[in-house]
């Protein structure tokens, strides 16, 4: 008998019993197999398991090891007989079972304040805010009734979240200061804390705006996609401007008049981009509390995505930047990589699920005209259509969504063993592309779990201290 050790972090709480018989079905409608539960992976430390409920990490000596992947590679008997065998942590009782979720309160809503932009992206999945419609603006009823929303279908006394995005909501500042102070005093009236987040190019922003941003607690996520060169490459301003030189105009701005509590980076990586750990490091060198990358898959012009093809060249070069990361963080330098980051943290609580976010769930977007869907990136699509800011949610649609969307029900996902930190991948981009990346995301995931195992042992405090940008919950994620 083996005596495995689960390595840095918070025991599990107990399992809770959901279904029949507790395990979902794998492929076929058969039993899991140890490829959809289980995976032996090494570290500079040794060999571990990982078991994919409840997404826990073991120190596994190394004959077990070997065991389990002859058996992997040729099984015999059942999954709960080698773990009998071999005293692998199975619960009795999983914890994901194929039971779709029942819709959540409401925790977060995004406003789609202004449905159009002031720069003229290629690779924007949103058409320039207009979602293949025309440009509009939200009016202030809308954005008031949307937040009145939130407070009424949210948990009693819970934190909400009101996101502003576009297009460019910054070209409806007004409406933004507005709705801010409004949702405070009707947050405070209802019992209920308001965060804000924003998503902006920074191009427009002005001391009034980053005030606002200082005075309020919000996490502004600025589009970023490299130095002057690169950045511009992607996105052009009218005049033939530098939408570069803006944004770094918008960051002195808010130097000089006020910071938000949390300043991250995103970088939509095309097959433009150029090396991922030089824009990786000059946004850190622009002072950004974080900065992640995401593939663009969706794009108006095909050109400017990420196919199945040149996923490849994708992860390479995320690896560089993983294990920059996982360097500078053993050593206790500051490296702010989101993705290291968040899957650092993700490991270490144990983070699983059988979504990949709250669209739909505890987060819905409002249309300019007052329509709720799933997501802002789902604006506008009458397949992700969950209600109205004047009606309420459409819990059977969104019922209906968490039904037809749970991982274990999904293929290839179910028999995945990256499923239940994966989630089964981005809505639009399944809806729109299908999932042309899911090698990418074993690779990233495997690469996560062994630097996962090096990092406790390295550097342990990281896992102990304020989790920052990870615990800033953005309108898109929460």
């Amino acid at each position: 008998m083996s005596v495995l050790l689960q390595i840095g972090r918070r025991p599990p709480e107990p399992a809770r019993p959901r279904g029949p018989g507790g395990v979902p079905p794998g492929p076929g409608g058969g039993p899991p197999g140890p490829a959809t539960e289980l995976r032996v992976f090494r570290s500079a430390h040794g060999a571990h398991l990982f078991v994919a409920d409840g997404s826990r990490v073991y120190d596994l000596p190394e004959e077990t090891a070997a065991r389990l992947e002859r058996w992997t590679a040729a099984p015999e008997g059942s999954l709960a007989g080698l773990a009998e065998e071999l005293a692998l942590p199975l619960w009795p009782e999983r914890r994901i079972d194929g039971t779709p979720a029942a819709p959540p309160p409401l925790s977060s809503i995004s406003l789609n304040v202004m449905q159009a932009c002031n720069l003229s992206c290629g690779h924007c999945y949103a058409d320039e805010g207009r979602f293949g419609g025309s440009a509009r603006a939200m009016p202030r009823s809308t954005a008031f009734a949307a937040v009145d929303r939130l407070l009424a279908e949210a948990a009693p006394g819970a934190d909400v979240v009101v996101g502003f995005m576009g297009g460019e909501p910054l070209l409806a500042r007004d409406l933004v200061h507005e709705t801010v102070r409004y949702a405070e005093r009707a947050g405070a009236a209802a019992g209920h804390p308001v965060r804000f987040a924003l998503t902006t190019n920074l191009t427009t922003v002005r001391p009034e705006d980053a005030r606002l941003f200082a005075e309020h607690p919000f996490t502004v996520t600025v589009s970023l996609d490299g130095d002057r060169a690169g950045h511009d490459a992607l996105r052009r301003a009218p005049g033939g401007a530098s939408a570069y030189d803006r944004l770094r105009t918008g960051l002195a701005v808010l130097a000089r008049h006020g910071r938000p509590r949390q300043l991250s980076a995103r970088v939509s990586v095309t097959p433009y981009t150029g090396r991922l750990r030089d824009v990786l490091e000059h946004g850190i060198e622009l002072g950004f509390d974080e900065v992640g990358f995401a593939a663009v898959v969706s794009a108006p012009d095909p050109a400017y995505e990420i196919t199945a093809e040149t996923f490849g060249g994708f992860l390479e070069r995320m690896l560089e930047c993983g294990e920059s990361a996982l360097r500078e963080l053993s050593a206790g330098r500051h490296y702010p990589f989101g993705n290291f980051q968040t899957a650092m943290r993700q490991l270490h609580r144990g983070s699983h699920r059988p979504y990949p976010c709250g669209a739909g769930a505890g987060y819905l977007s409002a249309s300019a005209e007052g329509g709720l869907y799933a997501c802002h990136r789902l604006v506008d699509d009458p397949a992700f259509a969950m209600g109205s800011v004047a009606g309420g949610s459409d819990r059977a649609a969104r019922q209906a969504h968490l039904n037809d969307r749970h991982v274990d029900r999904a293929e290839p996902c179910r028999s995945c063993w990256a499923r239940y930190l994966c989630g089964g991948g981005c809505y639009h981009e399944v809806s729109r592309r299908g999932r042309p990346g899911c090698d990418y995301i074993r690779g990233w995931l495997a690469f996560c779990l062994r630097a996962y195992v090096e990092l406790s042992q390295a550097a342990p405090e990281f896992f102990r201290a304020s989790p920052g940008a990870a615990a800033a919950a953005s309108a898109s994620t929460v």
